[in-house]
């Protein structure tokens, strides 16, 4: 007739103590057959079951006495089942774990909407508007910009490699960045402005205390003129290219050429992001660049397509250009100023170790994760417009 044994099903991290009834052997390594296993009761463990198990022979003899393979039988069930336990508790982990991440990705991405329309009404509001409304705002991110700028500069990634710029240099040039707009809708031109400031901040750093480095006049030059001088092109577009319009779209008091390059150009970024975004989740496959690991050839060839697409529509129906080639060549160039100032932006946080350069915007990041793809894009938008373009006397 064959036995049964109470196997117990056990947490791995809590072991089952084992108690022997008999009297301890003079030998360690002497088995007795007479010795009984008394698991623990059903109060401290749960799961309890009844494994049948068939007698069978000594395994061998030895002077020590009969091993049997019926005692080692309970240990080695009761071990499967403790693994088999773990395997299930680590699957059901990994999948909770998994279900986290999806609703914290969509999350995110409904925040991102959510400021993204919130951020876009009043920009488009102050782009409409002009004049001092729009430059006193774009000072402000200029700014703010900035100040993220040097704090990045300032971070542990890039100062390993470097020695940072002092801190009143770093806010010195963010105050100077930010006037630079200003001088700019008032003046109308600000080259002598901006050497006479790179000159005193580089007079600044050579006679600092201590041993002055290259790289501190080097990150702080770059600063000023990728935070300062490359957004004034903005108000030169805006504000400064303001040449008859047609009566019939309300005549020069509401629109000007600077004013639809604007829109045109501003959407035209805005295109280039959504489509390259939605192309990569879509068919990406093949990385663009190690700066940017998530950007792919699709995604960024899906971006050039939406911002010609949309640049043409919105010259069709402003009739600014009116070449329908002047009108693809202005798309290339609104593509190429936002990826080319995207990936800019993602070398300086690669280098710095962050993710985001600041967490003013939830969603979003801070205010260089929103403009970076805008920083180069009004420099090249404006010299075309200048340099290749005779429309309405531009």
């Amino acid at each position: 007739m064959a036995s049964l044994v109470q196997v117990c099903r056990y947490n791995p991290n809590k072991p089952a103590p084992v108690k022997s009834t008999s009297l301890p052997c003079i030998c360690p390594c002497r088995i007795s057959t007479s010795k009984s296993l008394i698991l623990p009761s059903f109060s401290e463990y749960s799961s309890l079951r009844l494994v049948r198990v068939a007698k069978v022979k000594p395994l061998f003899r030895s002077r020590l006495g009969r091993i049997s393979f019926q005692r080692r039988l309970p240990t080695a069930v009761a071990r499967a089942e403790s693994d088999q336990l773990g395997d299930d508790n680590s699957k059901g982990t990994h999948d909770l774990q998994n279900v986290e991440d999806t609703q914290k990705k969509a999350s995110q991405f409904k925040k991102r909407v959510i400021f993204g329309i919130g951020i876009g009404l009043p920009v488009g509001g102050v782009v409409l508007a002009g004049g001092w409304a729009f430059t006193v705002a774009l000072a402000a991110s200029v700014f703010i910009g900035s100040r993220e700028y040097f704090e990045l500069v300032r971070s542990r990634g890039i100062a390993k490699g470097m020695t940072p710029p002092p801190l009143y240099v770093s806010r010195v040039c963010s105050v100077i960045c930010a006037l630079m707009p200003i001088l700019t809708l008032y003046f109308g031109n600000i080259d002598i402005s901006v050497t006479c400031a790179a000159f005193v901040v580089a007079m600044a750093l050579l006679v600092q205390r201590g041993n002055p480095r290259f790289a501190q006049l080097s990150s702080t030059m770059f600063g000023l003129f990728y935070c300062g001088y490359l957004p004034c092109f903005w108000v030169k577009l805006r504000c400064g290219i303001g040449r008859t319009w047609p009566i019939l779209l309300g005549g020069q008091a509401h629109w000007t050429v600077g004013l639809v390059a604007t829109l045109i150009s501003f959407s035209g970024v805005i295109a280039t992001d959504t489509f390259a975004f939605l192309g990569g989740k879509a068919f990406g496959r093949t990385p663009l660049t190690s700066i940017s690991p998530k950007k792919t050839w699709e995604g960024t060839f899906a971006g050039l397509v939406g911002c010609i697409v949309i640049t043409i529509l919105l010259s069709k129906s402003l009739c600014w250009p009116q070449s329908l080639f002047s009108s693809i060549a202005f798309g290339f160039l609104n593509f190429f100023g936002s990826v080319f100032g995207d990936l800019t932006e993602s070398m300086i946080k690669r280098d710095a170790g962050v993710k985001d350069s600041g967490s003013l915007i939830p969603g979003h990041g801070g205010i260089l994760d929103r403009v970076d793809s805008y920083i180069f894009t009004g420099a090249l938008a404006y010299s075309f417009i200048k340099t290749s373009l005779t429309l309405y006397g531009v």
